[in-house]
C-alpha cells in the first residue's frame, strides 16, 4: 500500500509554526516512504477565509521547500490543481458531502433533528490505535451517554469540520493522518464515521504540541508563532526546517544539525516523541547562525543584497567588488539577514548616525586630539590595507601612551556609527581612504 498523507490547513490569516511542523512531518514521512504528500485547503468558513490567507500558506510551504504532489497550484479555489482526487478546496466539494450524507441517511446511520443532520454514534467505547501515543481507549463521557450523536450538517446546510474531514480523507485515499495531539479527542468520531462508510480508517499519528518555553500555549502574538516572522526576519528555510524537525522528533544519535535530505533518510513515526515540545528561540537562532555561516558566498551575497534593499539600501550604486568585499566582512557575524542593515549598512550610506550611548563614551574631549592623530596616520598609510592600518593605529597608541583599544572605539564609531561590528581594520580597508577620511572629518566636528 502506497503511503498517502495530507496537510489540511484552514486559511485564516497566518500559518502557525505548529501547522508548518505538521506539514513538515507529513512531507518527511511521504518522502521517507516514497509516498504522496497532498495539500488540501479547509476553506469552509467563508467569513474568515481569504485568497490572501491561502497565498500565505502556499508561499510558506514553498519557502520551506515542502513541495506537494497533489493539491492547488494557486490561491484561487477554482484555479488549476495537480492530482486526480480533487477538488482540493473544501468549498468546492459540497456535492461530495451531500452525497455522503444521503448515503448515511438511506442506511439509517444518520437522521434529521431540529433542521440538522446528526450521526448515530456507536454506544461502544472505541480504541484509537495511534503510532505515536499508542492505543487510546475512548469511552463515552457522561454527557455523551445521554446523547452521543453528533451533527454532520448544521441547520443552515453547512457540513461540520469532523464530517468533511473524514469524507475528504476517505475520497483522497489518505492512509496516514499525521496531526497535532489536540485532535486526538475527536478521533473516535472520525473512526466511527469511517466504519459507517464501510472502510477501515487510516492510521493515526498524533504529534506533540509546540508550547512556549514556560509551558504555555503558543498564540499568534508570541514571537516565532507565525511562519511569516521567519521570512520577515531573514531566516534561512533550511535552519527553520532543521529546528522544526527537532520539535517532537529526535534521531537515535541525537544529532542536532541535519539537512532535510538526512532527515528524510532517518525519519519515522515511532521516533516522534510523546511529550510536548518547548519552543526555544535561542536554539533556533544558534542553528540559523550555523547555516548562515556555511552559506556559499554567492547565496550569501544574493540574500544580503535583498535584505539591504528591503531596508531601503540600494547596493546597485556601488561597484560589485566593493559590495562583495563589504558583505564578506559581515559573513559569520550576523545570524539573520534582518540584522544586516544595522550591522553593515554603513558601507552603503552617504550619511551615518552615531549610536547615542556609544557617542557619549567615545566622543569625549580627550579623544578629539587622538582622533586627529589617527586621521593623519591613516592619511599617510600606504598601502591602505588592514595590516598597514593596524600598524598605524598601534603606533599612534604607543606615541600617546594609551592602549590600542582606547583608539579603536572612537574610530569605529566615527566610521560606522556603531560601537561594534566587522573587524575594524578590514572594514576600513574595504571603505577606502577617501570614505574613511571623510567619516573621521565629520566625526571631529561633533566634538565642537
Amino acid at each position: 500500500m502506497k503511503v498517502r498523507v495530507r496537510f489540511a490547513p484552514s486559511p485564516t490569516g497566518y500559518l502557525h509554526i505548529g501547522g508548518a511542523r505538521t506539514a513538515l512531518f507529513n512531507w518527511l514521512y511521504a518522502r521517507h516512504t516514497g509516498g504522496t504528500f497532498v495539500l488540501r485547503i479547509e476553506d469552509t468558513d467563508a467569513a474568515r477565509n481569504t485568497q490572501e490567507a491561502v497565498d500565505v500558506i502556499l508561499n510558506g510551504l514553498r519557502w520551506l521547500g515542502l513541495n506537494w504532489d497533489e493539491g492547488p497550484l494557486t490561491a484561487d479555489a477554482t484555479g488549476p490543481c495537480k492530482g486526480d482526487r480533487g477538488p482540493y478546496f473544501q468549498s468546492q466539494r459540497k456535492a461530495n458531502y451531500l452525497a455522503r450524507v444521503e448515503a448515511l441517511l438511506s442506511r439509517n446511520l444518520a437522521y434529521e433533528k431540529d433542521g440538522a443532520i446528526r450521526f448515530r454514534m456507536t454506544r461502544d467505547p472505541i480504541t484509537i490505535p495511534d503510532l505515536v501515543v499508542g492505543d487510546v481507549l475512548r469511552p463515552l463521557t457522561d454527557r455523551e451517554e445521554v446523547d452521543p450523536d453528533w451533527v454532520l450538517v448544521r441547520s443552515d446546510g453547512q457540513p461540520v469540520f469532523h464530517f468533511v474531514n473524514v469524507v475528504d480523507d476517505l475520497e483522497m485515499g489518505i492512509t496516514h493522518v499525521i496531526r497535532g495531539e489536540d485532535h486526538l479527542s475527536n478521533t473516535a468520531k472520525h473512526i466511527a464515521l469511517f466504519r459507517a462508510f464501510g472502510v477501515e480508517p487510516p492510521k493515526y499519528a498524533h504529534i506533540p504540541l509546540i508550547l512556549n518555553a514556560d509551558g504555555s500555549k503558543m498564540s499568534k502574538r508570541d514571537r516565532g508563532a507565525s511562519l511569516t516572522t521567519y521570512l520577515d526576519e531573514g531566516f534561512l528555510p533550511e535552519a527553520v526546517n532543521n529546528y522544526l524537525c527537532l520539535l517532537g522528533w529526535s534521531p537515535k544519535d541525537n544529532t542536532e544539525k541535519l539537512s532535510l535530505a538526512e532527515v528524510v533518510e532517518r525519519f519515522d513515526l515511532p521516533q516522534i516523541l510523546r511529550h510536548n515540545a518547548k519552543f526555544d528561540f535561542e536554539k533556533l537562532l544558534w542553528l540559523q547562525g550555523e547555516y548562515c555561516r556555511e552559506l556559499p558566498n554567492d547565496r550569501f551575497y544574493e540574500l544580503s543584497v535583498h535584505a539591504l534593499a528591503k531596508a531601503g539600501i540600494d547596493t546597485n550604486k556601488f561597484e560589485v567588488n566593493y559590495v562583495k568585499a563589504a558583505l564578506d566582512t559581515c559573513k559569520g557575524k550576523i545570524k539573520t539577514f534582518s540584522e544586516l542593515p544595522a550591522y553593515g549598512g554603513f558601507y552603503f550610506r552617504d550619511e551615518i548616525t552615531y549610536d547615542p550611548e556609544a557617542a557619549k563614551k567615545s566622543f569625549v574631549p580627550e579623544n578629539k586630539p587622538r582622533l586627529e592623530k589617527l586621521r593623519a596616520a591613516f592619511a599617510a598609510a600606504d598601502p591602505f590595507n588592514a595590516a598597514t592600518l593596524e600598524a598605524a593605529l598601534k603606533a599612534v597608541a604607543v606615541e600617546l601612551g594609551v592602549k590600542a583599544g582606547v583608539l579603536v572605539h572612537p574610530v569605529r564609531l566615527a566610521c560606522t556609527g556603531n560601537p561594534s561590528g566587522p573587524s575594524l581594520y578590514h572594514l576600513l580597508e574595504v571603505m577606502g581612504k577617501e570614505k574613511v577620511m571623510g567619516r573621521i572629518e565629520r566625526a571631529l566636528t561633533t566634538f565642537g
